[in-house]
């Protein structure tokens, strides 16, 4: 008597079936059992199948010139008038298959196999059950109506468990099969999101338990991966239909780190709900984008996030990938976009469960995931990715794209991208790390063109931004360090002798291919300080960040930034005058929102302005700039912004910068247009420090008269260390 294996090859039927066993006698996987019966008469068997197998096979081969028939149903012994399945045909064998795909599809449960006698028949009796490949796509663990599908890259394997809470961690029961690609891949019935799991390894004499690289939800860095189901959140809402990405020309983005922007000291880090709490205070401020510092899970429960141990899982001490919903949807509630910030550079290196992942390894190096050869060495580890591997790259590109389709997400930062691209951050390139690159720019551009995606770079390089049809990287917008730093210098200098309006007027202007929006500029980041730096107004003054110098000249930069042509970014506390430098357990003081409620309106005031929100400075939203007044010796500095220039209600806007520790009270410079033009801003309001002086002009007449290459000429009256902002 052949096997059920045997018989099913002589069928149309595929030579895998999964899981059956006997009714009233079990059966046993391709051991065939021998019977008689006469005509009217029943003989049963069972199968019993599990979680974790893919189809049951049952047939019946007739040994003589009888008929005997199969009959198949779950849970209870087939009758004449009740099955699941039968196959009655006057042929020498009768097959059933039950799958996922069948109607009823296959169950984790007893299967009866009832052979009947339409005549006096000898037959042979077999069923097989198989784990197969998973019939459903995606990495990692996708849950789908019935289950979940487990899936993983795994080259070096030998073989592949899945062990968890729904089967009490058996590492032996559910074996995953190989696909081909080093993936190997089950269907697990019954297993649900919120369970905990992990993948068995082996590879020749070892035996690895291993997190899913491509989990969401881990119990902790060194933990087990947890199933989760984004597509169960609720994204809907009036609101969320509403909300639109901003124009790039009209971002205001607020860089912010989950465990300190809104927290107390002590116990545990801030998390996406309590950051949640002060979104409207982002709101009223005028911000319209968050760039959120990293959130992939990191060792412990501290950190800037640069250091990702889980890179597509969300960091739990924050509220993981559900508290990261929430705080998007939220976000966009109150008409923010997120931007979200990636470290691709490197990985870990601390409790990084991708290092030897399926136990493979050479030169010291961390296997499959990473370069294994010099080129794995980055300033924080040997762990950069192989951006040359197929798979690495998959696994990056789609890292990307998940932040922006399934979490929804309006735009990325990538760290350090001189390090993606170099070898040493400076000089042998790594070209497989600019194709990625690209390939990751492009396939925004082609999902999702609208959102945002920024590089932080930082060698003054226009090819990151050049478009990917001409070679570039593709990327919308950079850092500018072309900015940042003659801006802080010209601000934190205490000689004024010392401060530099050329180099100031450099920064104005700069820009990247001929776009102003393809800059990001500000005075203040994660990076800038800290790392040996501080707040501005700590280091205008060390030790006396509220003093009125601090005050004055720390606005000055902010009125910068919030003035020249680029993308403005604050980072977070700016507005109160948060003094000392950023660390990851030093909660921003949210009680100088009291102390300093004046400084908060500047910055209110200002961004207004530059978002043209009364319809009367559309000029700073527009590419163009023109530094039409540089007075080097006595440190004034004047420029002129506008979109299309004309008589469109605020478009010409002119700005004027003090930066001197003396008053002008008649200050000569020139106007693109004659006429009054009223002053929408003064830094030295009394409304914004009772100690400013509140002097300077309310409005300027400018009359017919050639100066600094403009045909009307104006004066103007201005405090010491104050920017005016005029249009009309």
């Amino acid at each position: 008597m052949p096997s059920y294996r045997q018989l099913a090859a002589f069928s149309v039927l595929s030579a895998f079936f999964v899981s059956a066993a006997g009714a009233t006698t079990p059966l046993e996987d391709r051991v065939p059992l021998f019977g008689s019966l006469n005509a009217g008469e029943w003989s049963y068997y069972s199968i019993q199948t599990k979680d974790w197998q893919a189809e049951a096979g049952m047939a019946i081969k007739n040994l003589d010139s009888g008929n005997a028939d199969l009959y198949v149903r779950r849970g209870a012994l087939p009758t004449l008038s009740a099955w699941d399945f039968r196959s009655a045909t006057d042929n020498l064998y009768e097959i059933v298959r039950v799958n996922a795909t069948t109607v009823p599809a296959l169950q984790s449960d007893t299967y009866y196999i009832g052979v009947y006698g339409r005549s006096a028949a000898a037959y042979g009796v077999a069923a097989d059950r198989f784990e197969l490949p998973a019939a459903h796509p995606g990495m990692g663990a996708i849950p789908y109506a019935d289950g979940v599908t487990f899936r993983v890259w795994a080259p070096n394997a030998d073989q592949v468990y899945v062990a968890g809470q729904f089967n009490n961690w058996s590492a032996t029961k559910a074996a995953l099969q190989a696909e081909g690609g080093g993936n190997w891949s089950l269907d697990y019935r019954n297993a649900r999101a919120g369970q905990e799991y992990k993948f068995v390894l082996h590879n020749g004499g070892s035996t690895l338990w291993k997190t899913d690289a491509r989990s969401l939800d881990v119990t902790n860095s060194t933990g087990n991966s947890v199933v989760f189901d984004p597509t169960q959140f609720d994204w809907g809402g009036q609101a969320r239909a509403e909300f639109s990405m901003p124009q790039w020309n009209e971002l205001v983005i607020y860089e912010l780190h989950v465990g300190t922007f809104n927290d107390s000291p002590g116990g545990m880090p801030g998390d996406f709900y309590s950051a949640i709490n002060r979104l409207g205070q982002l709101q009223d401020l005028g911000v319209n984008a968050v760039e959120v510092m990293p959130i992939c899970e990191f060792s412990g429960d501290y950190s800037w996030g640069y250091n990702p141990a889980q890179p597509y899982a969300v960091e739990t001490a924050y509220g993981g990938p559900g508290g990261y919903q929430s705080f998007v949807k939220a976000a966009h509630e109150h008409g923010i976009a997120v931007f979200q910030d990636l470290v691709f550079n490197h990985f870990g290196p601390s409790d990084l469960e991708l290092w030897r992942y399926d136990g493979w390894g050479i030169n010291g190096g961390g296997g499959i995931f990473f370069y294994n050869d010099y080129r794995k060495s980055t300033p924080w580890g040997d762990t950069r990715p192989d951006y040359g591997r197929g798979e690495v790259r998959q696994y990056l590109r789609d890292n990307a794209l998940m932040w922006l389709e399934t979490f929804h997400a309006d735009g990325l930062r990538f760290d350090g991208t001189a390090w993606i691209r170099k070898v040493d951050g400076f000089g042998e390139d790594i070209p497989d790390g600019w194709s990625l690159m690209q390939w990751i720019n492009d396939e925004v551009d082609a999902h999702q063109g609208w959102k945002y995606v920024i590089a932080e770079d930082m060698r003054q390089n226009e090819w990151i931004t050049k478009p990917t049809s001409v070679g570039g990287a593709g990327y919308d917008g950079q850092w500018d360090p072309d900015f940042v730093h003659p801006v802080r210098e010209a601000i934190i200098t205490p000689d004024d002798n010392s401060r530099n309006m050329y180099s100031l007027a450099a920064a104005i202007t700069h820009r990247y291919n001929n776009d102003a929006f393809e800059r990001v500029i500000y005075t203040e980041s994660h990076d800038e300080v800290a790392n040996g730096r501080s707040r501005v107004p700590e280091e205008i003054w060390p030790g006396n960040a509220g003093s009125w110098y601090s005050r004055k000249r720390s606005t000055l930069g902010a009125a910068l930034v919030m003035t020249a042509p680029g993308v403005p970014m604050l980072f977070q506390g700016q507005e109160v005058l948060e003094d000392g430098y950023f660390d990851d357990d030093d909660p921003v003081d949210w009680s100088k929102r009291v102390t300093y409620a004046g400084i908060e309106s500047l910055y209110r005031d200002l961004i207004h302005l530059r978002r043209n929100w009364y319809n009367n400075t559309r000029g700073l939203r527009g590419q163009n700039v023109n530094v039409h007044h540089i007075n080097n010796s006595d440190k004034m500095i004047a420029f002129h912004r506008w979109d299309q220039g004309g008589p469109s209600p605020g478009d010409d806007t002119i700005v004027v910068v003090n930066c001197a520790d003396r008053s002008w009270n008649d200050y000569l410079i020139g106007f693109p247009a004659g006429g009054t033009w009223q002053v929408r801003f003064n830094s030295d309001s009394r409304f914004y420090s009772t100690d400013f002086g509140d002097f300077g002009s309310t409005a300027v007449q400018a009359n017919a008269g050639w100066r600094d290459g403009m045909a009307y000429t104006g004066s103007v009256a201005i405090a010491p260390y104050s920017v005016l902002i005029l249009s009309q």
